[in-house]
């Protein structure tokens, strides 16, 4: 079979027929390696012309003054989508022509190795379904109700069990377990945030970027040199990296903590900590003509709230981009658009496309350009509208801006062009991390349904990237991982409850159903996995982590600094400021961030650290004892099930990096939104009143989640690290030292 810009991302894979019905040829000469190296010959002739043209219109035009913005707290930076735009025509010129002279050498490899994969293998390809979130006991309950019956086949005639999960039991931390088959010590994954010791700064915890340090000044104008760095923090091995160096394939589709995308044998497209465009990890835009505009909560988690102009049947706006790092001033860049009504109808004028708008109905995927340097350089989005209503007062939703799979301004897939592959097989999709926006539901600027169509809309993308790689990989690995499963459980648990604190003016019955109906769908698409496999495919059904109710909020600084192991600074009551601002280092000896647990203020590693290093454990175990038990005097239940000191919890050479006690809450708890940022709030217990309603971060023993497969394993205490030498165990490869699971697979034969 020829290679092509559409198949060469399967290259090596035992494949299916390239063009199935109904599936778009490739499009040849306008393929995007292609176009990237025209536009790399046009950029060096045009980018002298661009500086200048730049600096002649700073002379009379001044950008109009924009408040600076707060990124979004777990947000890896925004300047990066603009230098990676400058850069990406540079890389596609490099990789078409590299693929271009590798082709024999690979073909001729693929041959000879080829036959020697499967050679121990007693499984030709295997499958996993990633279904984040499934909570065990909803599972087990309409399994026995006959609601699930594929999933009760697989039961029935393989195996089902409860998976044991990770401490914490977050989703980057397990599926990272999954990965690499190790504990978090070894792979440097704890929670989704983490703090730089010696800035006391929040920062991601899987991914850094770095800007180029090589640039050149000329008056406003700043010209990059070198390439930002994009630098993944999770450590250890992924077992999919291991299966290619035995030559086998493996697609791997939006599994979390691939960001930046793994170098191995296969595809990938990355998932958990890919940004939007401005850097962060999904702000939308709600524009409106009423209210207060900015942040819609401090610190900007959530979204920006934009005033539109009106004159009679149009309203003007601007969609807000990423900054301008090109200039030092650093302005965001805009991109001005018009929605008017005529006749009846409503439409949006943007980048020179006209999109009709329905009143609460979503559009599809739009692409939009953000310009920089006179025009010449493009930073590529997609995004999609929402009108709430045109009458005044003029209410519209935008998603996040996200990376354009078709344009990506920088590495969201392996090969590069498999996220190009995918938008041309099904055009624009969602890229976003975080795909679902929960955070649009808690601050009610879309309602309930509004926000199912999204997440749905994002499971059927995933539907159609995953069978995609089912019909193509006949021998090797598919896995993906669907997260509705999770996004709709966090923002729809509180229907489950007649009391929950999140339930406004008694609206449980109008969405009673619906994470009953989520299970249903995702039964439905095991049974259509199941059609599409052979005898020789194992397939395994697996969720992360369980879920239960967060119906009370545990602020941890609060605690530490009513028991003395916090202090504020003078003339300071309770800080509302977050990150952490408002603490007197000098007297703290312990504060908390992140949702994991508390962090030493630990000499030799903080840089204002007054713990010696001598007495970290025993002020760790101190906590742990104080915290273990904590009751909830409002309610007299028992909020915090076990703190442990991480040196108990995990081994390997990243153990320091952990938070240093873990809190593992009872069911109903979780540490408050003020402490997840750094905060203190007034009290210690509080109801969590946001829709964000059901929650995993509790004690891992209290939340496993979920494990099925079409054969027969061995049962007995799985947990998630089992997973990988499992695989590799299918396959008939060893499994390496540095792995802390082992294999499921029966070791004698079963009746």
């Amino acid at each position: 079979m020829a290679d092509s810009p559409m198949t060469a991302c399967y290259d090596g894979a035992a494949m299916a027929d390239p063009h199935p019905a109904g599936r778009v040829s490739p499009p040849g000469p306008r393929d995007p390696d292609r176009l990237a190296a025209g536009n790399c010959v046009c950029a060096g002739l045009l980018l002298g012309a661009a500086i200048l043209l730049e600096l002649v219109a700073l002379t009379w035009r001044e950008s109009a003054p924009v408040p600076p913005l707060l990124r979004t707290y777990i947000g890896p930076g925004a300047g990066i989508a603009l230098l990676g735009s400058f850069f990406a025509v540079f890389a596609a010129f490099l990789s078409a022509v590299f693929f271009i002279i590798s082709w024999p050498i690979r073909a001729a490899w693929r041959v000879f190795r080829g036959g020697r994969a499967f050679a121990h293998a007693k499984a030709k390809r295997i499958v996993i379904l990633g279904l984040d979130g499934l909570e065990p006991t909803l599972t087990e309950q309409l399994m026995d109700e006959g609601a699930l019956p594929n999933l009760a086949r697989l039961r029935d005639t393989g195996t089902y069990t409860r998976l044991g999960t990770t401490c914490p039991p977050l989703s980057p931390v397990a599926w990272s377990s999954f990965s690499t088959g190790t504990n978090p010590g070894k792979h440097n994954i704890f929670d989704f945030i983490s703090r730089d010791p010696v800035t006391y700064r929040l920062t991601q915890s899987s991914v850094r970027i770095q800007e180029g340090l090589r640039k050149v000044t000329l008056g406003r104008i700043v010209i990059p040199l070198s390439r930002p760095r994009i630098i993944g923090l999770r450590k250890s091995k992924p077992f999919w990296n291991v299966l290619g160096e035995r030559g086998i394939f493996s697609a791997v589709l939006r599994v979390p903590i691939t960001f930046p995308p793994d170098r191995f044998r296969g595809v990938q497209l990355s998932a958990m900590c890919v940004p939007d465009l401005r850097g962060t990890h999904g702000m939308f835009s709600y524009f409106t003509e009423n209210g207060q505009t900015g942040p819609t909560t401090e610190g900007e988690v959530g979204g920006d709230v934009i005033a539109i102009e009106r004159n009679g049947n149009t309203v003007r706006s601007s969609l807000r981009g990423p900054v301008n790092s090109l200039r030092t001033d650093q302005p965001d860049l805009r991109l001005p658009f018009t929605v008017t009504r005529r006749n009846g109808s409503v439409f949006l004028a943007i980048d020179g496309q006209k999109i009709p708008l329905q009143t609460n109905r979503y559009t599809e995927w739009v692409s939009v350009r953000f310009r920089a340097m006179a025009g010449l350089i493009k930073i590529h989005g997609v995004c999609r509208f929402r009108l709430k209503r045109f009458e005044p007062p003029f209410e519209m939703y935008c998603t996040p801006i996200q990376i354009n799979p078709d344009k990506p301004v920088m590495p969201i897939s392996h090969p590069g062009n498999y996220a190009r592959y995918l938008a041309r097989l099904m055009g624009s999709y969602a890229t976003l991390g975080l795909a679902e926006d929960t955070w649009s539901l808690s601050e009610r600027r879309l309602d309930e349904d509004a926000f199912l169509t999204q997440a749905y809309s994002i499971h059927s993308e995933r539907e159609e990237m995953f069978f995609d790689a089912l019909s193509r990989v006949r021998r090797g690995l598919v896995v993906c991982v669907f997260d509705g499963p999770d996004r709709i459980q966090h923002m729809f648990w509180r229907f489950l409850e007649d009391d929950h604190p999140a339930l406004r003016n008694g609206d449980r019955e109008s969405h009673r159903h619906v994470i009953r109906d989520m299970y249903l769908r995702m039964d439905d698409l095991v049974g259509r996995t199941l059609k599409r496999l052979d005898d020789e495919t194992v397939l395994l059904v697996m969720s992360d982590h369980g879920f239960k109710s967060f119906r009370r909020c545990v602020d941890l600084n609060a605690w530490l600094l009513a028991n003395g192991y916090l202090q504020l600074s003078a003339n300071t009551g309770r800080p509302s400021a977050a990150y952490l601002a408002d603490i007197d280092w000098s007297k703290t000896r312990a504060y908390a961030l992140g949702l994991a647990g508390i962090f030493l203020n630990q000499q030799g590693r903080e840089k204002h650290g007054i713990v010696p290093r001598s007495e970290a454990r025993g002020l760790a175990r101190e906590l742990c004892e104080k915290l273990s038990g904590l009751g909830d005097p409002d309610t007299g239940e028992v909020a915090i099930h076990e703190a442990m000191p991480s040196q108990s919890v995990y081994t390997g050479p990243y153990v320091d990096a952990a938070p240093d006690v873990i809190i593992g809450y009872a069911d109903g708890y979780r540490v408050s939104w003020d402490a997840v940022i750094g905060k203190c709030g007034p009290t210690v217990f509080s109801d969590n009143t946001k829709a964000w309603s059901g929650d995993h971060c509790i004690h891992p023993a209290l939340v496993p989640g979920v494990l099925f497969c079409n054969r027969k394993l061995d049962p007995r205490d799985p947990n998630i690290v089992d997973v990988a030498p499992t695989v590799l165990d299918l396959f008939g490869v060893p499994k390496p030292s540095y792995m802390d699971g082992n294999s499921l697979l029966c070791t004698a034969p079963s009746d």
